[in-house]
C-alpha cells in the first residue's frame, strides 16, 4: 500500500501510469523544504525507485511557486531530530560548533544527492520560484522545464554558502555561474533556458502539458534502460568531481555560517525576526520582496 505523507502529494499519469509525480504541498508556505518534508521526498523517492512501472519522475509545487527555499523554522516531527540534534551541538558556553552544524547540512546533502542518482529520469516542473534550497533541489533533476516567468536564484549566499547548486558551472560556465554566486540574483525562466540551466521554458499556462509530453516521451522505453542511460550520463559528470564538489560545497555552506555577514543575519534574526532580517540581507539589492527564502 502506498503511504501517505503530510508535505507531498504523489499521484501517476500518463500513459499507463508510467509517470509518478511528486508535488510539494506547503503552498501556504511557498513549499519551503522542512526538514520533514525533505524526509518525506527522500521516503517517497525510495518507493518510487523500487517501483518498475513508474519510468520517470516529475517533481512539482503545488500552489504558486516551486519552492521559495529551506523552511527557516524549527522542525516539529521526531523524524527530524537527528538533523535537529546536529545543528544544535554547542560547547560548554552554548556556542554553535562548525561540527553540528556540517553534520546537519551533509544529511540535507546526501537527500539532494540520492535525488541525482535516483535509478528514474527525473523532471522538475517549475513555476514561480525556485530560490535558494528550491533552486538546489531542481538542479539536481536531471531535466528541468519552466514557466517563461520562473524565477531561479540563490538569495541565501548573501549571508552564508550553498551546497547542490555548486553544479552550476557544469550546467552553464564560470563566467555566468560566478555572477550569481557573488550577487545572489535571480534569473527568469527564459534565461535559465538559454543559458542551460533549464531545458525549455514556455507560458505558464502550458507547463504541465508541455512536461507531460517530454516525460511521455521518455516514457515510452522501460524503466531498467531508462536506468542504464541515466548512469551512463551522470558518470560522465560524477568523474568530473560532482560529488566532491558538493560536498566540499557542504563543508563550505557550513563554515559560511561563521563568517561577519552570518553572524550579522543571526543578530537581526534575533533581534527583529525573519522578517528583519530578509529586509536587511536583500534590501540593498531591491529584489525578492514577495519570497522568503534560504
Amino acid at each position: 500500500m502506498a503511504r501517505e505523507y503530510e508535505n507531498l502529494l504523489i499521484d501517476r499519469v500518463g500513459t499507463d501510469g508510467r509517470i509518478a509525480r511528486v508535488t510539494l504541498n506547503r503552498p501556504e508556505k511557498m513549499n519551503a523544504l522542512s526538514q520533514e518534508l525533505l524526509f518525506e521526498f527522500r521516503d517517497a523517492l525510495e518507493d518510487l525507485e523500487a517501483d518498475d512501472s513508474a519510468r520517470v519522475l516529475v517533481v512539482r509545487g503545488a500552489g504558486r511557486t516551486f519552492s521559495a527555499g529551506y523552511d527557516l523554522t524549527p522542525a516539529q516531527r521526531t523524524g527530524a531530530d537527528a538533523i535537529v540534534r546536529a545543528f544544535r551541538m554547542s560547547d560548554e558556553k552554548g556556542r554553535r560548533l562548525w561540527q553540528g552544524v556540517r553534520a546537519g547540512m551533509q544529511r540535507i546533502t546526501n537527500i539532494h544527492m540520492y535525488f541525482w542518482n535516483l535509478q528514474k529520469i527525473t523532471i522538475a516542473q517549475v513555476h514561480g520560484y525556485a530560490i535558494a534550497g528550491g533552486c538546489e533541489l531542481s538542479m539536481m533533476a536531471d531535466l528541468v522545464t519552466c514557466a517563461n516567468d520562473a524565477r531561479f536564484g540563490h538569495p541565501g549566499l548573501r549571508f552564508a554558502g550553498t551546497r547542490t547548486s555548486m553544479i552550476l558551472p557544469l550546467l552553464i560556465g564560470m563566467r555566468k555561474a560566478k555572477e550569481l554566486f557573488y550577487t545572489g540574483d535571480n534569473i527568469t525562466g527564459e534565461e535559465a533556458a538559454r543559458i542551460g540551466m533549464a531545458n525549455f521554458s514556455c507560458p505558464v499556462e502550458q507547463l504541465e502539458e508541455r512536461t507531460l509530453a517530454l516525460a511521455e516521451r521518455i516514457a515510452i522505453l522501460p524503466a531498467d534502460h531508462l536506468a542504464m542511460l541515466k548512469i551512463h550520463m551522470n558518470r560522465f559528470h560524477e568523474n568530473m568531481g560532482i560529488y566532491s564538489s558538493v560536498h566540499a560545497s557542504t563543508d563550505l555552506d557550513a563554515a559560511g555560517t561563521f563568517t561577519s555577514q552570518s553572524y550579522t543575519w543571526s543578530d537581526k534574526m534575533r533581534e527583529g525576526g525573519l522578517k528583519d532580517a530578509l529586509a536587511w540581507r536583500d534590501g540593498p539589492y531591491a529584489d525578492y520582496r514577495s519570497a522568503v527564502s534560504r
